[in-house]
């Protein structure tokens, strides 16, 4: 019996467009100037010099900004990177540029698992605090305190099975008590090898994935734990 769901993001809860279109662009349009204001926050700071030493060099500012640009148009998946693009993208959220894009039937299902004593998780690529910005700025109002934690690639990354072991450690549950929802084979498959449940969601965007073994929903609705 499921006791627990973790949830991806991008094309699971949200619109793979509102990250590739809304985020990603705004991220790259702010950054140069955000750290040319903010620099020398100690958060803004720290989060510089881990870029600095991902990037292997004596790199200045100037530089250094260069090469986060040229991350963030690759999409790297890379801690610094995805703390500063958090702190952007909360100045956008709360000075109203955007708002945190969920499908319909998103709060209303995670409500009602809510009410029937599920515990809900997110697990994304994008840092904790870029989760809850998201969650917390929806046109459905603040879905935060629906959720009863939140795991990034901290925990490890989305297609290792080492990742999904530690979440269930964490969880503090049997792994076959928890089921893990995404759109990405690859990770649903890491899943299954650590004893998870899982439902490949298939919602029309992007390229077709193949659900594999993986049971198939078009949405929330489609998903029964």
């Amino acid at each position: 019996m499921v006791q627990a769901i973790v949830t991806d993001i991008e094309g699971t809860t949200s619109s793979l467009s509102f990250v590739k279109e809304v985020l990603f662009p705004y991220s790259a349009r702010e950054l140069p100037g955000f750290v040319r204001a903010h620099g020398q926050r100690p958060e803004v700071r720290q989060l510089l010099d881990e870029a600095r030493q991902v990037a292997g060099g004596a790199l200045d500012d100037g530089q250094l900004v260069a090469t986060l640009l040229r991350w963030i148009e690759e999409d790297r998946k890379l801690g610094p990177l995805k703390g500063l693009q958090g702190l952007l993208w909360e100045a956008g959220y709360r000075q109203g540029d955007f708002q945190g894009h969920v499908y319909e039937d998103v709060p209303r299902r995670l409500r009602e698992w809510k009410e029937r004593g599920l515990r809900l998780y997110v697990y994304s690529s994008g840092s904790v605090h870029a989760q809850k910005l998201l969650f917390g700025h929806t046109r459905f109002g603040d879905l935060t305190p629906l959720f009863s934690g939140y795991f990034d690639t901290g925990v490890g990354g989305k297609r290792e099975v080492a990742s999904y072991a530690a979440i269930v450690k964490e969880l503090g549950l049997p792994a076959a008590q928890v089921l893990f929802l995404s759109d990405v084979r690859e990770e649903l498959d890491a899943a299954a090898a650590a004893g998870l449940r899982t439902a490949c969601l298939l919602r029309g965007e992007g390229p077709t994935v193949d659900p594999g073994p993986h049971p198939e929903a078009r949405s929330f609705d489609d998903v029964h734990p």
